[in-house]
């Protein structure tokens, strides 16, 4: 079957599957309901075990801006084929935290340019590029366990200079890469703990939530 005709018929497959009362579920968990079919993650997760790992479907699938088609797009894709020009288009693609968070999984944390991505785009001002950044921070953390801590120490202090960013989506990432880091190893749970105290004494509202919360978890 030639491409054009198999990304065809996981289109059509996405659209039989979806459930009008789980889109309009979508919104109440800060998903963005738009170009949505209503697919679950682990029908998609199923789906791309069927698909198999292949570029060009996935950067069709992306093409399509179909919600569902761009979260199975990162699963099906390579990691070693994803360019730079690639990965920008995609991230400033990003419309909504759980597109932002599984391309990042399950694609962009895997590439040669994890961590050169994830300072970058922490750096950035739109809502879903930010995000993007930190949980690359908070994924890597996890998934990578070749690196020393020296390379998640450098990443400490842009957790520290985005921290009062009160938008919802920055915020939570920003926290969440705080205690993943943590939670590595003893030496940058210590880290992560110094880093949190010296947050709760920030005047930002926001800043003081992301330190308690995690303040509360590694200790």
């Amino acid at each position: 079957m030639a491409e054009q005709d198999k990304v065809k018929e996981i289109l059509k497959k996405l659209k039989s599957l979806g459930n009008p009362i789980d889109v309009a579920g979508m919104a109440r968990f800060g998903i963005n309901p738009k170009n949505a079919c209503g697919v679950k993650i682990p029908v998609l997760r199923q789906m791309s075990k069927e698909i198999g790992k292949n570029h060009l479907p996935a950067l069709k699938l992306w093409d399509s801006g179909i919600h569902e088609a761009r979260i199975l797009a990162g699963m099906v894709d390579e990691p070693k084929h994803v360019n730079e020009k690639q990965a920008e288009t995609w991230v400033r693609d990003f419309d909504s935290w759980d597109v932002c968070d599984q391309v990042c999984m399950n694609l962009f944390e895997d590439t040669t340019r994890g961590y050169k991505k994830a300072v970058e785009w922490s750096k950035r001002k739109e809502e879903f590029v930010k995000r993007a950044g930190f949980v690359m921070m908070a994924r890597l953390a996890v998934s990578d366990k070749d690196s020393d801590d020296k390379r998640f120490i450098n990443l400490l202090p842009l957790i520290k200079k985005q921290s009062a960013d009160d938008r919802r989506f920055v915020k939570k990432a920003v926290n969440w890469a705080l205690r993943q880091i943590g939670k590595r190893n003893g030496n940058l749970r210590n880290e992560a703990i110094k880093l949190a105290e010296e947050i709760m004494k920030d005047d930002s509202k926001t800043a003081k939530w992301i330190a308690a919360d995690a303040l509360r978890e590694l200790k």
